[in-house]
């Protein structure tokens, strides 16, 4: 699973350059708060292992309005440390590696 170049964002962790990216738009459940925001990460260098993070707020662009805290550069940074230290192989071939650091999903109304 190769993630798309456009609208994705650069960062550099410990030296190593990658690519993140939020859906715009909500996949339908997250715009009814059914599922929490997710964005995915992988390395901008070499093809290999997409990162995805299951974050425990809703998607800014959810339909009832409710609060959602922007996924910041930071959190990206700690996200890929913390994936990093789990196990994730960004820089090898293989099936996406899945990180949730969700407290509890609150489902909708």
């Amino acid at each position: 699973m190769a993630l798309g170049k456009k609208g994705a964002r650069r960062i550099v962790v410990d030296g190593v350059t990658y690519r993140w990216r939020l859906r715009r738009r909500p996949t339908y459940s997250q715009a009814l708060c059914w599922s929490p925001c997710t964005y995915a990460v992988e390395c901008a260098d070499h093809r290999g292992a997409t990162l995805v993070v299951t974050t425990g707020t809703p998607h800014p662009g959810n339909w009832f309005g409710r609060p959602a805290t922007p996924v910041l550069p930071a959190d990206v940074a700690g996200h890929i440390r913390l994936a990093l230290s789990r196990g994730w192989m960004p820089d090898r071939p293989g099936s996406p590696f899945f990180l949730d650091v969700s407290e509890d999903c609150v489902p909708g109304p």
